[in-house]
């Protein structure tokens, strides 16, 4: 029954997880080849290693065969180098140097790692297939994606040793660990002309892509970073509010806590208009979904989390309907901001006027609102008839366990998005 009640307080979600199943993910995903599993792009070994470490599907809505099959060495030569830093067993002064050199692995036919002990390790121990279809690839893929590696090799190393202490520690660290992805994704899409050069040469703007993704995943994953040891707040900023950040967990500090989570989301509210900038540059339609949809996605989370004392209880997550519902309507640079419109308003809302931050928080939505707000009037993207509300309730009552189905169906793809 409780998810029954879900259903009939957003009647909407039903609709659209229907519309999505039956046909609306074809807005997002690619035509994927039955032979090839992977539009046709790649050999056998390589395909078989994506399905092992669980490529998350966002990663192959785009492009043609041979851009896709880029992006996709791209994704696993990341994952491998994430591996690497993931691991706790490995001694710092084996990871240190294998961090700064995992560059050069990839002209290594040889080289692989066969101690790794994470759930992801079999990247490592077949390295070789990786770094063979790298070294095949064009020299210009091939420059990009070491220079990426390198760069993120020694930003791991940087912070393996080291907190995330002032501000700007934390948007270097977003930057080692996501910005670098933007701009290396960025100066592939420029590189195989589906975009203009200028994507892959605005660093400033990809780089905020990445960020703005990054700060919402640390500001959503507070507790469950907490309960597995790790700590990505910046001190700058929690050191107002607690003594430790653990602290902020407590019942007694919750109001305290509050208050930081809300500064923590003003602080990455400030990337929006940098994102809206490099979405309204895109012309490619994939590479537009594939941009366009975590960016939704990561500001719908963020209106969800701010000033909701539940990121410090539990798991804070968008609707996976409200999610389906977000990757079909992001397929084009106004309903995208009509999107942050939506959800900026919906902080707006929420905002304590007690709150330390409340002053910088309407400041930047208003700069969001500026660059957001339509030239007309804007009909509500919720707006639903009675008999549509009553069929839709009748539809939730009468197939709510078909629907759960349906929703693990999507449940994969909607989680690459959330993440």
């Amino acid at each position: 029954m409780e998810l029954l009640r879900k259903w009939l307080g957003h009647p909407e979600d039903i609709y659209n997880l229907l519309r999505f199943k039956m046909g609306g993910y074809r807005a997002v995903m690619p035509r994927i080849d039955p032979v090839s599993g992977a539009g046709g792009d790649g050999g056998n070994a390589l395909r078989c290693l994506r399905c092992a470490v669980g490529m998350p599907p966002g990663w192959m809505i785009v492009f043609s065969p041979s851009p896709r099959h880029t992006v996709c060495i791209f994704y696993l030569v990341l994952r491998a180098l994430d591996t690497i830093e993931d691991d706790m067993t490995i001694s710092l002064d084996v990871k240190v140097p294998m961090l700064h050199e995992f560059h050069s692995y990839l002209y290594q036919p040889e080289w692989k790692y066969m101690e790794s002990k994470e759930k992801d390790r079999q990247v490592l121990e077949d390295f070789p297939t990786i770094s063979m279809e790298f070294r095949n690839l064009s020299k210009v893929y091939q420059d990009v994606i070491s220079d990426i590696c390198h760069k993120m090799g020694v930003g791991m190393a940087e912070f393996l040793e080291k907190k995330v202490d002032s501000q700007h520690e934390w948007d270097k660290y977003c930057h080692y660990v996501a910005g670098l992805v933007g701009i290396g994704l960025s100066r592939l899409f420029s590189a195989s002309e589906l975009e203009d050069p200028i994507v892959g040469q605005d660093t400033e703007l990809a780089n905020s892509m990445g960020l703005f993704l990054q700060k919402t995943n640390i500001i959503r994953d507070y507790l469950e970073d907490q309960l597995e040891g790790r700590e990505f707040w910046p001190r700058e900023v929690w050191s107002r509010y607690a003594k430790k950040l653990s602290d902020l967990a407590k019942p007694e500090n919750i109001d305290m806590a509050v208050q930081c989570l809300n500064e923590l989301i003003t602080n990455a509210l400030h990337h929006v208009p940098d994102v809206l900038t490099y979405l309204s540059r895109l012309k490619n339609q994939s590479v537009f979904n594939f941009c366009a949809i975590p960016q939704v996605m990561a500001i719908a989370t963020l209106a969800a989390c701010y000033n909701n004392k539940q990121v410090f209880r539990g798991v804070v997550k968008i609707r996976k309907g409200q999610a389906v519902t977000l990757m079909m309507d992001a397929t084009n640079i106004q309903a995208v901001k009509a999107i942050m419109y939506q959800y900026v308003e919906e902080i707006y809302q929420k905002i304590p006027s007690t709150d330390p931050s409340s002053n910088k928080t309407q400041q930047v939505i208003a700069s969001i609102r500026a660059m957001s707000l339509p030239s007309g009037p804007m009909a509500s993207r919720n707006h639903y008839s009675p008999i549509y509300l009553s069929c839709a309730m009748l539809l939730a009552a009468l197939s709510w366990q078909y629907l759960s189905t349906i929703s693990k169906a999507t449940e994969e793809y909607v989680q690459a998005g959330e993440n």
